[in-house]
């Protein structure tokens, strides 16, 4: 349906109509312009918030939990996502706002000129018409003028008392005023003919032209319209199946948690490797009482003769007890915070063995790139051999030597740790046959001991004499039981270290359980004198034993309790 054969008589409405029609495409671009912020800012909300909850962390720090690496794997796919809704607000931005914004401004364009036309038609119909109704007009008064002169003459030529000459002059004013009235009637119907035409034309060809050319423009708004309704749909198709991609990861991240694996990470985790602390031994203190038969009176007899009576029973050191659990009560409190050492001796050995074969790991690693590098050195050492002109070998020479130096650091390192290595799983693996042969020991008769364990009841070979005489004396031995060292030494549970010491003389440390130190020897304090004049001390390489205090210049580290609480 035609709007110009129609609407011939509709200029203004359809003038209304035109202008409703970009009003509404400039509010639908409007919509589309608040639904991309709306994009761009969900998408920048969802980046920010992954950015949140997935922190940068150090390797070490790396989540290993199943239920970790779900979530940080839906962050991920979150991510992801984000991306598929910042493309989104791309598309909509160049392929529905912004050619709604220039085609707006075409159309307002194309309609101010239709418009304009529109105008310049009815303004010319106007002047045709403005152009016929004044000759109209000059023919009607042409005519009663005419009519007026006519009655005149008549008037006159009936009057006998009028002159010959009034008549003729009236005559010829009648004449006049005809001819004039001819000539008006000639020319109202000239330009009512030309009217009438122009009129004709105006409403059979230029206005529906022009219509015609509105009704195209208006119909090419409303396609405009429809294409971009459709674009903006596209645009979310295109993405939905990277979008279904990510929630499909997500939901294999879900699939992926564990509680079976995460338990058992939690074991690998923090498993000590220590057995649960046997039962303390009961301590009588009353063994050395003698009672008669008759009253329960304390017996006279000397305390000399008594033992030789009774013979060397078996005595009770409260040290002994508490030394024998004093490295396990951490277990069930917070455990003391000690320095880090390099052969991570301050670790549980389960948590020290995964440290010393992950360092072994990376030190294999790096042995590896090393040689790499220097059999590739030595390749290319011989092409330079083969072909002087490529190079000159000699250049190649510092770096090699470089390299095998580094190799044979690596190599020093990775025995070193395996040594410690070895050790803790030698201790591990022994561990239940000491405690066993300890358990099969508990009732091993007792008196005056050395460091060793070895039983004496010669009273004169508690103090010993360094074999150095310009070195200070040594205290006496240790009081402790036949298996306290046994139990402190072979031990896989290390004491935190608590200060360090500078020997100041050299010991031989001829017993078991005492340290052989050299002069100017940098030593770990892991127990303090407890009031025996020996102190504990572990060595460089991991060995522990007593060393006299006297022997020793001792530097105690600050906001350290010591490695052992007596209860």
């Amino acid at each position: 349906m035609s709007w110009g054969t129609e609407l011939w008589d509709q200029f203004e409405n359809l003038d209304k109509h035109t202008q409703w029609g970009i009003d509404f495409l400039e509010r639908y671009a409007k919509f589309v312009k608040e639904r991309l912020d709306i994009e761009q800012n969900y998408a920048k909300q969802l980046r920010n918030l992954v950015k949140k909850y997935c922190p940068k962390r150090s390797k070490d720090d790396e989540p290993r939990f199943t239920s970790c690496l779900s979530f940080f794997s839906i962050l991920n796919e979150l991510s992801d996502y984000a991306g598929q809704r910042e493309v989104v607000a791309e598309e909509i931005t160049h392929k529905v706002y912004g050619e709604l914004m220039r085609y707006s401004q075409d159309l307002k364009a194309e309609r101010k000129h239709h418009l304009q036309e529109g105008r310049k038609a009815q303004q010319y119909l106007d002047h045709c018409w403005k152009q016929m109704d004044n000759s109209k007009r000059k023919f009607e008064r042409e005519c009663k003028e005419a009519e007026k002169s006519q009655l005149t003459y008549e008037r006159l030529d009936n009057d006998i008392n009028a002159t010959k000459s009034e008549v003729e002059k009236a005559k010829a004013q009648y004449y006049l005023r005809t001819h004039m009235a001819d000539e008006s009637k000639n020319e109202y119907a000239a330009q009512l003919q030309n009217f009438n035409a122009e009129q004709w034309k105006h409403f059979n060809t230029a206005i529906p032209h022009i219509f015609k050319n509105l009704q195209a423009m208006d119909e090419r708004r409303t396609v405009k319209l429809g294409e971009t309704y459709r674009s903006f749909a596209e645009v979310e198709l295109k993405v939905i199946p990277i979008v279904s991609k990510c929630l499909e990861g997500m939901v294999s991240a879900a699939k992926a948690v564990d509680e079976r694996k995460d338990s058992h990470i939690v074991v690998e985790s923090f498993k000590s490797g220590f057995e649960p602390p046997g039962d303390f031994p009961f301590e009588d203190f009353s063994q050395n009482l003698s009672r008669t038969g008759s009253d329960g009176t304390i017996s006279n007899t000397p305390k000399g003769d008594r033992e030789r009576d009774v013979g060397p029973g078996p005595r009770s050191d409260p040290r002994h007890a508490m030394s024998r659990t004093k490295n396990k009560l951490w277990l069930f409190g917070k455990k003391p915070k000690a320095p880090s050492l390099e052969d991570y001796s301050h670790l549980p050995p389960e948590q020290r063995r995964k440290r010393l074969q992950h360092r072994i790991d990376e030190l294999s690693k790096e042995l590896q790139k090393e040689m790499d590098q220097r059999d590739a050195l030595n390749k290319m050492k011989d092409v330079y051999e083969k072909n002087p002109q490529m190079g000159d070998p000699s250049s190649l020479q510092p770096k090699i030597s470089e390299t095998i130096c580094n190799m044979e650091k690596l190599r020093s390192e990775i025995h070193k740790n395996e040594t410690w290595l070895s050790e803790v799983e030698g201790k591990q693996s022994s561990r239940g046959d000491r405690r066993h042969s300890a358990d099969n020991h508990q009732h091993t008769p007792q008196g005056r001991e050395s460091p060793e364990g070895s039983y004496t009841d010669d009273t004169n070979q508690e103090h010993n004499t360094p074999r150095h005489r310009t070195n200070p004396p040594q205290p006496g031995q240790p009081n402790a039981d036949p298996h306290e060292f046994d139990d402190e030494f072979d031990d896989d549970d290390p004491l935190p270290v608590i200060g360090h010491c500078k020997a100041l003389y050299s010991f031989d440390g001829q017993n078991e359980g005492t340290l052989v130190i050299t002069e100017d020897e940098v030593l770990y304090i892991i127990e303090e004198d407890k009031g025996d004049g020996w102190t504990r001390a572990r060595k460089q390489s991991g060995e522990e034993g007593y060393v006299p205090t006297s022997y020793v210049e001792i530097t105690m580290e600050k906001n350290c309790k010591g490695a052992v609480t007596y209860i």
